[in-house]
């Protein structure tokens, strides 16, 4: 269970910065889950979901850059928290699948050509010695401003994107699951989702970035 635990050059458990984080978050918690608990909601809301930060480079999935860049995307919320929960004490661990949304704007579908995004990132945490996924991607500002369920996480119970949005209607298919990875799969990723965005794409971190489509 070790290497659940450890950190890596993307899930940096040891650096100061996310020590001194989830210390800050959970340091007064009493278990395991009520880390988990905290540590989920804070990249659930905290990290407002950002796909503009989507990136092909090393170094814009460290989870010290995700935490100060103050936002990411599925994959890079999923990084922060991995390294999160591993300085906290929880063995962690990053999962990926295959997704098609069916709320996305229409603007932004027609700028992709698609609704399918081939690399979601999310977490499976070891609490009460079974391992629990848990989906920290879209923040609940944006979740009410779309009209989608916020994702809630109990710490026992798998919390995934949900199949439906408020209004009954389509809202996350889930197509294929990738399987879950101790350290980033950095090539794995960008092997899908360059064909998207271009092997150049970097984060996106100001608002002023968004201008135009690779």
């Amino acid at each position: 269970m070790e290497e659940y635990l450890k950190a890596t050059a993307a899930i940096e458990a040891d650096h100061p910065l996310i020590r001194a984080k989830a210390d800050e978050l959970a340091g007064d918690c009493q278990s395991a889950r009520d880390k988990a608990l905290r540590l989920f909601t804070f990249v659930r809301d905290q990290i407002p979901y950002n796909l503009f930060m989507i990136s092909m480079h090393p170094d814009d999935f460290r989870a010290s850059f995700v935490l100060e860049a103050g936002k990411g995307y599925c994959v890079q919320k999923a990084v922060l928290l991995c390294a999160l929960a591993r300085s906290a004490g929880i063995p962690s661990r990053l999962a990926l699948a295959g997704i098609r949304n069916h709320r996305i704007p229409k603007s932004l579908k027609a700028r992709l050509g698609r609704n399918e995004f081939p690399g979601h990132g999310y977490n499976q945490f070891l609490l009460d010695d079974h391992w629990v996924s848990a989906a920290a991607t879209f923040d609940t500002a944006l979740c009410k401003r779309i009209g989608v369920p916020v994702v809630e996480f109990d710490g026992r119970n798998d919390a995934m994107l949900p199949g439906r949005a408020l209004d009954g209607g389509p809202y996350i298919e889930y197509l294929e699951h990738f399987g879950h990875f101790t350290d980033l799969p950095l090539a794995f990723i960008t092997e899908r989702t360059s064909k998207i965005w271009g092997r150049d794409k970097r984060s996106w971190k100001r608002p002023e970035d968004d201008t135009g489509f690779p």
